[in-house]
């Protein structure tokens, strides 16, 4: 996983996935798919650029439908996720995305354990604000280039 740049691997990822079989109000039978893991990642934080061990957690339900079509379309207006039953579903790649969406965009610690700068000082930077060029002057010598 390139997010974890490739440490990690050796980090247990406990999951369970349960099969259901739900009868909907209709009488239809419908196959649902529940799905839990929870797993520690090392990520890079974001304060202080070094490791931060995240906890991931992912709690999800899955209701399949025939056909990517019907997937599509009940996916907006269902309150669940929607699949689309098919021969090449593949758990292991639906459990991998899951635990690329549960990632925290800004992972961090909650107090780095080492002294994080929140100031930049750069003395040349100083030195060319300290500098005021009047614009008139530059237009005038721009000018007199002009008329040489």
């Amino acid at each position: 996983m390139q997010e974890t740049q490739g440490l990690g691997a050796d980090r247990l990822l406990d999951w369970s996935a349960q099969g259901e079989l739900r009868t909907n109000e209709a009488g239809a039978e419908q196959f649902w798919l529940h799905l839990t893991m929870d797993t520690c990642l090392p990520l890079t934080c974001q304060r202080c650029l070094g490791l931060a061990d995240m906890v991931v957690s992912v709690n999800r339900s899955f209701r399949f439908v025939e056909g990517e079509a019907a997937a599509e379309a009940e996916d907006e207006l269902a309150e669940e996720d929607v699949l689309a039953l098919s021969r090449d579903f593949n758990l292991h790649e639906l459990m991998e995305d899951e635990v690329l969406m549960a990632l925290p965009l800004f992972p961090r610690h909650e107090v780095c354990p080492v002294e994080v700068k929140l100031a930049v000082a750069d003395a040349e930077f100083e030195e060319a604000s300290t500098e005021k060029i009047n614009p008139f002057a530059v237009l005038a010598s721009l000018q007199k280039g002009k008329s040489s």
